[in-house]
């Protein structure tokens, strides 16, 4: 079982999770993980399968980008959605994001790495649907219960807390924030930023980036 990687979530998160890792599912979930592993390269590591919690503070807590699985090649996935590890080449879709961030804040935004631990450090929970893949395999793993456990994070969020910023790109992670209230929270939805659809005119100029300062300055919350 992961029971190792579960005590790493950090106590900020371990009292707010408690009761959906108590689950049987979640035990259930522990040991197919932990067989996959065992049997297959799978990734993130296992000690970054819960990295999207240990990098955001859940007291800090103020925008949520969902995801769908991690990165699938050698050295990229670091736990966070979007997000690679350093000295990886900047995936396509987070190249799509920094240059709507740079169109959309009027700033000129080159970044030599994808790594978005300080994004999650300010404050924004990077999760992925689904936390862990086999090597080369997108989606291996979507037949097991993590969307169940990302779903009851998600809901148990937007339930609990208020004046959160959600962000829904393309149509897996609308799907997954349906029950979102939007007077709760700031709900924005466009396309995916990967290529396909950001070249279908579905992800540029969406502005959601000047959205949430806005938003956040509106309610007293230091923008990202």
């Amino acid at each position: 079982m992961l029971e190792t990687q579960t005590m790493e979530i950090p106590e900020s998160w371990r009292s707010f999770l408690e009761e959906e890792i108590r689950k049987p599912y979640f035990r259930d979930l522990e040991d197919l993980v932990e067989k996959e592993y065992q049997e297959h390269v799978c990734f993130p590591p296992k000690d970054l399968i819960f990295a999207a919690f240990e990098k955001c503070n859940f007291d800090n807590l103020k925008v949520v980008i969902i995801g769908q699985d991690p990165y699938h090649g050698a050295g990229e996935a670091n736990g966070l959605c979007f997000s690679v590890n350093d000295g990886v080449a900047i995936p396509p879709s987070l190249r799509n994001i920094f240059r709507e961030i740079s169109a959309d804040l009027d700033t000129i935004m080159q970044p030599n790495s994808g790594n978005l631990e300080h994004w999650a450090e300010q404050g924004v929970l990077l999760l992925n649907a689904t936390l862990t893949v086999r090597k080369d395999q997108p989606n291996s793993h979507k037949h097991l219960p993590w969307q169940r456990f990302t779903d009851a994070i998600i809901e148990k969020i937007a339930s609990e807390r208020e004046d959160l910023v959600f962000l829904l790109w393309g149509g897996f992670a609308q799907k997954k924030g349906a029950k979102i209230d939007p007077n709760k929270h700031l709900v924005l939805t466009s396309g995916h930023p990967s290529p396909l659809s950001a070249n279908q005119g579905k992800w540029f100029g969406n502005k959601h980036f000047s959205s949430i300062n806005n938003y956040l300055k509106s309610i007293k919350k230091r923008p990202n």
